[in-house]
C-alpha cells in the first residue's frame, strides 16, 4: 500500500484530506465513493489537469488526454477521433493487437529463464498500440533493447513524476536531467512528424486504415475543420502513452494474481476452452469472454492504472453537504482508496471478479468505479484497451502455465506496475 492510500485509509470518514508537497503544493484528495460520485457532477465539476499531466503537456501538448476542456483541438480531435475509438469500428485495428500478442506468445514460449511480465507488457502494448495507431513497427520483442523512442518516452514520463518531488530550490541541481529531458521531447518529435510526412507522400488510397490516417483525413464533422500536422503528432504521442502504460499496468497485475491463484487461473482457463477451443479468436468471441473481462475489471478496481483524476469546480458549491468549495478549487479522485471504500465494496482487499456481475453491479454509486476517468473526459480508448487486455489475457492463460511469483510488490512509476515482477512461464500441452 502506498503513501497516499494509506493517507485515504485514514481519513475513510472524512472522505478528503490535504498532502503538503515539495513543490510548495497541497493538493486535495477525496477517498470516499460519495464525495467521489458528487464529483463526476459536470454541471457542478470539470477535469483539470495537475500533477503529472502538466509536465506530459509538455510533449503531448493540446492531445486528447493532456488539453485543457475548453480548448479548441480538444472539442475538434474529440468530435473526429471518437467513431474511431467506438466498439463498432476497432475490427480494423483487431489484426494489430493480434500480431502484437503472437509476436508475445512466440517469445514467451523461447524463454529458458522467468520472463520480466511489466517490461514484456510494456513490449506488447506499445508494439499493438504503435500498429494501430500509424503503421509503424517497434517489432519490440525481436530485440533485448527497447527501441530509443521507447527510451525516450519511459524518461519523459517518469521525469513527469520526480519533477514534482524537487522543491524548486533544488532545480539548479537536476540542469542535467532537465537538459535529457527536453532532448528526449525533440527526439519523439522528430520521429512521430518524419511518420506524418511519409504518409502524406503516398497517395491515400494506399494508406493504412489506422488512426493517423483517420485524422490526415477525416474533417470536423461539425465544422469541416482538420486537425494540424502539429495535433496529429501529439495526439500520436498520447495514444503512445495513454494506450501502453495503463494497458501494460492492467495485464501485470491481472497476470501477478492470476498466477497466484491457481482457483481462479483454472476457471478462466475452462472458459477460453468452452468459448474459444485452440483457435485464433474474433473480436467479437472476445467480447463474449465475461469472466475474462470481469477479472479485468477487478484489477483495475484494486490497482487503477491511473492512480488519481483531477477535478474543479466551476462554481461555488458544497461538497457533502458540509464542505463549502470556492469556484476553481481542485481535486485529486484517488481511486485506489475510492475503489475500496467498503461501503460499496464489502472486503474491498479480496480479489473478486463476481463483484462486477450484472445483478451486483445495480445500485452502486456512479462515482465509485472510475478506472477510465468521468464524463466526457473520460478515456477514449477504453474500448481499444479492454478488447487488447481481454485477447492477451485469454491468450496466455491457455498457452501456458504459471509459477507462483510470490507477494506483490509496487513500483513508483506514473502509472503503478508491480516491481521486480518475473514469472516462470511454461507451454502448455495441445
Amino acid at each position: 500500500m502506498n503513501r497516499l492510500q494509506q493517507l485515504g485509509e485514514q481519513h475513510r470518514e472524512a472522505g478528503a484530506f490535504r498532502v503538503p508537497m515539495p513543490d510548495g503544493r497541497e493538493p486535495l484528495f477525496v477517498c470516499s465513493a460519495a464525495l467521489a460520485t458528487e464529483l463526476c457532477d459536470e454541471s457542478r465539476f470539470e477535469k483539470v489537469l495537475d500533477g503529472p499531466l502538466v509536465h506530459i503537456r509538455d510533449f503531448a501538448g493540446d492531445g486528447l488526454f493532456t488539453a485543457h476542456g475548453d480548448e479548441h483541438n480538444w472539442h475538434l480531435a474529440h468530435r473526429i477521433l471518437s467513431p474511431g475509438f467506438s466498439s463498432q469500428s476497432l475490427d480494423r485495428y483487431y489484426p494489430a493487437i493480434q500480431s502484437s500478442l503472437d509476436a508475445l506468445v512466440q517469445h514467451w514460449r523461447a524463454a529458458r529463464a522467468a520472463v520480466d511480465v511489466v517490461g514484456d507488457m510494456t513490449r506488447l502494448t506499445l508494439d499493438a498500440i504503435s500498429l494501430a495507431g500509424f503503421d509503424y513497427r517497434f517489432d519490440s520483442f525481436a530485440s533485448t533493447e527497447l527501441h530509443p523512442f521507447l527510451q525516450a518516452l519511459a524518461r519523459s514520463l517518469q521525469e513527469s513524476v520526480d519533477v514534482l518531488q524537487r522543491p524548486p530550490f533544488l532545480s539548479p541541481l537536476f540542469r542535467a536531467r532537465r537538459a535529457r529531458y527536453a532532448t528526449d521531447n525533440a527526439l519523439m518529435a522528430s520521429l512521430v512528424d518524419e511518420v506524418i510526412r511519409e504518409r502524406k507522400t503516398r497517395p491515400e488510397p494506399e494508406w493504412p486504415k489506422d488512426f493517423l490516417s483517420l485524422m490526415l483525413s477525416q474533417p470536423d464533422p461539425k465544422t469541416g475543420e482538420r486537425l494540424s500536422d502539429q495535433n496529429i503528432r501529439y495526439q500520436i504521442l498520447t495514444f503512445l502513452i495513454a494506450g501502453h502504460e495503463t494497458t501494460a499496468g492492467l495485464l501485470s497485475f491481472t497476470l501477478h494474481k492470476v498466477a497466484r491463484d491457481r482457483a481462479l487461473a483454472a476457471r478462466l482457463r475452462a472458459e477460453v476452452r468452452d468459448r474459444l477451443g485452440d483457435r485464433a479468436p474474433s473480436m467479437r468471441e472476445v467480447l463474449e469472454l465475461d469472466l475474462t473481462r470481469r477479472t479485468l475489471e477487478e484489477a483495475l478496481r484494486l490497482w487503477p492504472t491511473v492512480p488519481a483524476v483531477n477535478r474543479a469546480a466551476k462554481s461555488d458549491t458544497t461538497l457533502g453537504d458540509r464542505y463549502f468549495v470556492a469556484k476553481g478549487q481542485t481535486f485529486g479522485v484517488l481511486l485506489n482508496a475510492v475503489h475500496r471504500d467498503p461501503s460499496v465494496w464489502p472486503e474491498p482487499e479480496r480479489f473478486d471478479p463476481d463483484r462486477f456481475l450484472p445483478e451486483r453491479a445495480k445500485g452502486r454509486p456512479a462515482g465509485a468505479y472510475k478506472p477510465f476517468g468521468i464524463g466526457r473526459r473520460a478515456c477514449t480508448g477504453r474500448h481499444f484497451a479492454m478488447i487488447e487486455a481481454t485477447l492477451a489475457l485469454a491468450t496466455l492463460v491457455r498457452e501456458f502455465d504459471f509459477e507462483d511469483p510470490g507477494p506483490l510488490a509496487l513500483a513508483p512509476t506514473i502509472s503503478p506496475k508491480p516491481r521486480g515482477f518475473r514469472l516462470v512461464v511454461r507451454p502448455r500441452s495441445p
